[in-house]
């Protein structure tokens, strides 16, 4: 492989953008084609958490420049992990060791893409949704979009999420399995009175809370070290239950307003502590929306080509323990290593690739894993259903 590679990149979440980063920053030619039409049109979540592999990924991605810009626009360091009964009884508290200053604990997913597509606006399309692609003779990879036109590289990743379009024409075997979990995100604006709303307990890292009967929440304070233009600090608020415990079916669920998904949150924690039922009654309305919990089964090693695949495209990862944007970032540094040293001749493009998906398949599917068994643990059933759950991030 030439360092005159054209590589295109399929998804312009966090796991594109990280890889497009480290590989521009090493000098290959890069294409990110991304279907959202502008960097904010994305129901996918508010707050991430940044573990310590989420640390070293960027890192090794990112350049300095941008890594500092990531780094103060990111939440203030907070290291506490709590678990609570909807009554505000405690189950668990912690402090993790080990948190420096320098490092990243948590981020808000716009800032966080923003920072992202630093020195990228030549690189990034939006509004580009990959339809199919072909390997041609020459084996080059010819992808057509949805909207109309093509493009043409040595090698194409998809990182286009849990629907894929890659990894329906690479692995159409390959599946993704729905948790039977509801999730509603909202947010909730952090100013001088509201502030005073918050439990003394919710007012740092993540905490959870949970019933007894199989509905949970999760609340998390964003405080920018640095704010970007228009952002405020907020608190994340998060419900978690079975669309029987919601009492809304799917097809409803999904065709609501975000006014009527709070109004749904609300009365759902309506016998809860009443400082956690204000929480949800002063969250803003037109923050709500819902996602189904999901997560991917494991696949066998294929054999390795010109295209890839990398994060929730592969080895799409529930939200427990809070690990899914860490191991996209995971994938983004070992692949853009393996390029990266094929770029300097020290490897076939085909022999980089094979080497990233036999690292990234078991790593990625034993935390999809640990992921599951986290959930199992607090939700006391293998299906799921009507339990609890642990840390949230996406």
């Amino acid at each position: 492989m030439s360092d005159t590679a054209r590589v295109l990149i399929a998804g312009g979440g966090v796991g594109g953008l990280a890889l497009a980063q480290a590989l521009r920053h090493g000098g290959l030619d890069v294409a990110v084609y991304e279907q959202d039409s502008t960097p904010t049109t994305r129901n996918q979540g508010y707050r991430i958490h940044i573990d310590g592999c989420g640390n070293a990924a960027l890192r090794a991605c990112l350049s300095t420049e941008t890594h500092h810009l990531v780094r103060r626009t990111s939440g203030a360091n907070d290291d506490v992990l709590g678990s609570y009964t909807h009554q505000l009884r405690e189950v668990m508290a912690q402090h993790f060791p080990g948190v420096t200053d320098e490092m990243i604990t948590c981020v808000d997913r716009n800032a966080f893409r923003r920072a992202l597509l630093t020195g990228l606006d030549d690189a990034v399309q939006f509004g580009r949704t990959l339809a199919s692609y072909r390997l041609t003779e020459s084996g080059r990879v010819r992808v057509e979009f949805a909207e109309g036109g093509a493009d043409e590289g040595d090698l194409l990743i998809g990182t286009d999420g849990v629907s894929s379009a890659v990894r329906r024409q690479l692995l159409p075997h390959a599946s993704v399995k729905d948790l039977g979990i509801r999730c509603v995100y909202g947010r909730m604006t952090l100013t001088e009175a509201t502030e005073a709303l918050l439990p003394e307990v919710i007012r740092h890292g993540f905490n959870w809370v949970a019933d007894e009967t199989g509905c949970g929440a999760g609340f998390a304070p964003v405080r920018f070290r640095s704010r970007p233009d228009g952002a405020s600090d907020y608190l994340m608020v998060t419900l978690l239950a079975t669309p029987e415990r919601l009492g809304v079916p799917d097809d409803e669920l999904f065709t609501h307003s975000s006014k009527r998904l709070s109004e749904i949150a609300a009365k759902a924690v309506g016998d809860w502590h009443p400082q956690l039922r204000e929480l949800f009654a002063h969250a803003d309305p037109e923050t709500f929306f819902p996602i189904k919990m999901r997560a991917g089964e494991r696949v066998e090693p294929w054999r390795s080509g010109p295209v890839t695949l990398l994060g929730d495209a592969i080895h799409t990862m529930p939200p427990f323990g809070g690990v899914g944007a860490n191991t996209a970032l995971q994938d983004s540094a070992t692949l853009a290593r393996e390029l990266l040293s094929a770029a300097r001749g020290e490897k076939s493009l085909i022999d980089a690739v094979a080497e990233y998906e036999r690292i990234m398949l078991p790593r990625g599917f034993d935390t999809v894993d640990s992921s599951l068994q986290l959930a199992a643990q607090m939700f006391g059933e293998t299906s799921y259903r009507g339990g609890q759950t642990a840390t949230l991030s996406q």
